[in-house]
């Protein structure tokens, strides 16, 4: 597979954990720098309880010096579950006879944004099987973009598209990122070559290559916010994790930016799937809990992002750890936001969903922890992408931004969906973040928030 070494991977695998390295890494944390792949895999291999607990505090610190207290919010939409790709963990394969196939109109994709943005969503990750056919996808893709941006609910509108489809062509590239759409997202569900031949039966996603290549592709066609990840569940997770930072040095050496996003999804069980059902290599939450930290540790500036495949307690406890996006009230089934359900959600999803709390219960629970639920899409919509952004993170000045977008997105969400008992405790919130700001800063988001109670909407920094 292009990119990967195996061999040095495997070796790196054998490291023995000394305490005194661990520690001297976790003092190296502090200046907010990429790790070097072999330290890296000596935090992977560390398994005392007591070095643990310093890997975990040194996470929480580096997840506060670079993004705060806040964490972005997000919806899946899935608009078709048609797929030519047989794969033995998914839900869609094409040889899964039990699936119910559905393909959603622009209509029907506008219907259910619209449903959506009723709910107080800004933020769409679009999401779609793979069709081997790639003048259709493209067009759909495009049709099903601007489907999306064209839903309105009482002036409210989806702020940012990422999506989540096929590899394209170069040319296939520009022509998405032309209808706007923010990151381009794709798995290469494992990274380890054997493993990837067994799991990918048939269909084109077979050639691990092209997978790997499409984030190139995009690259180079312009779109500067990409998104990568394994499948945790198929393979060694220690491989996986140090094949995926792998990948991302490959990146940072051509491209010289990285992924904007890593996603760390764990294999659930999935109608028609016995093999979901007992993956190879299950990890532990404990297992799972490390992985998000060493990644916070090892791409300081790279998001996390986690999906509701997994439990609302383990989702809270690692918004502290590393994840700075996660899902809410997730559907993976093509149509899943009906408001009265006409669906059977168990032979159309790609997957099981375990957290299944509304945007207002996740809300609720990420505000009572003092944290803050943003909606921003800012950066996309200020041109603040790929390297332009990591110029702003990196010195630490795009934090504050980011802060104060997330309070006037909050503050919006507040005034327009929430709930009286929430709307209280969102605002209480924002008082205390108030005391923290300069005088400066205050009178700018005393202002924004002024006009918020005029009516005005979508203001940003």
């Amino acid at each position: 597979m292009k990119h990967i070494d195996e061999a040095k991977i495997n070796s790196l695998l054998k490291t023995e954990v000394k305490k005194d390295e661990i520690e001297r890494i976790l003092e190296e944390t502090k200046r907010l720098k990429r790790l070097a792949l072999e330290d890296s895999a000596k935090l992977l291999a560390a398994e005392d309880p007591e070095l643990l607990k310093k890997i975990y505090e040194a996470a929480a610190y580096v997840k506060n010096a670079i993004y705060g207290k806040r964490v972005v919010l997000f919806v899946p939409l899935y608009i078709s579950n048609l797929c030519s790709n047989s794969c033995a963990y998914c839900g869609f394969a094409a040889n899964n006879k039990h699936t119910v196939r559905k393909h959603l109109t622009p209509a029907q994709i506008k219907e259910q944004t619209e449903i959506l943005l009723k709910r107080g969503h800004k933020r769409i990750l679009m999401v779609s099987g793979e069709i081997a056919d790639e003048d259709k996808n493209i067009k759909y893709y495009v049709e099903a973009v601007k489907a999306i941006y064209s839903a309105d609910y009482k002036g409210n509108k989806i702020k940012r598209v990422n999506v989540n489809i096929a590899p394209l062509s170069a040319e296939s590239f520009k022509k998405l990122k032309s209808a706007g759409i923010g990151t381009y997202q794709i798995f290469q569900e494992t990274y380890h070559g054997d493993t990837y031949g067994k799991v990918h039966i048939s269909g084109e996603k077979t050639d691990p290559d092209n997978r790997l290549d499409a984030v190139d592709r995009a690259f180079e066609a312009g779109i500067d916010d990409v998104g990568i990840g394994p499948l945790l569940g198929l393979y060694n997770h220690r491989f996986e994790i140090l094949a995926m930072l792998m990948h991302i040095e490959y990146l940072e050496k051509k491209f010289g930016i990285g992924p904007h996003t890593v996603s760390v999804p764990r294999i659930e069980p999935a109608p028609g799937s016995d093999y979901s059902s007992s993956p190879e290599y299950p990890l532990s939450d404990e297992e799972f809990k490390k992985i998000v930290a060493v990644l916070r540790l090892s791409v300081p500036y790279t998001g996390i992002i986690m999906s509701t495949r997994e439990n609302a307690e383990l989702r809270d406890e690692l918004v502290n750890l590393g994840v700075s996006q996660i899902s809410a009230e997730s559907k993976v089934t093509p149509g899943g936001y009906e408001e009265e359900s006409v669906h059977n959600d168990k032979l159309e999803r790609q997957f099981s969903v375990n957290d299944r709390r509304t945007l207002e219960e996740i809300a609720g629970s990420l505000i009572s922890k003092g944290l803050v639920p943003s909606f921003c899409a800012a950066c996309y919509r200020k041109n603040r992408t790929g390297e332009h952004f990591m110029d702003l993170a990196k010195p630490g000045e795009i934090k504050h931004m980011c802060d104060m977008n997330a309070l006037i997105t909050l503050k919006e969400y507040l005034e327009d969906f929430a709930k009286p008992e929430l709307k209280e405790a969102g605002n209480r919130l924002i008082e205390e973040y108030k005391k923290n700001l300069d005088e400066k800063s205050l009178n700018l988001l005393d202002g924004f928030f002024e006009n918020i109670e005029k009516g005005v909407r979508d203001e940003y920094v």
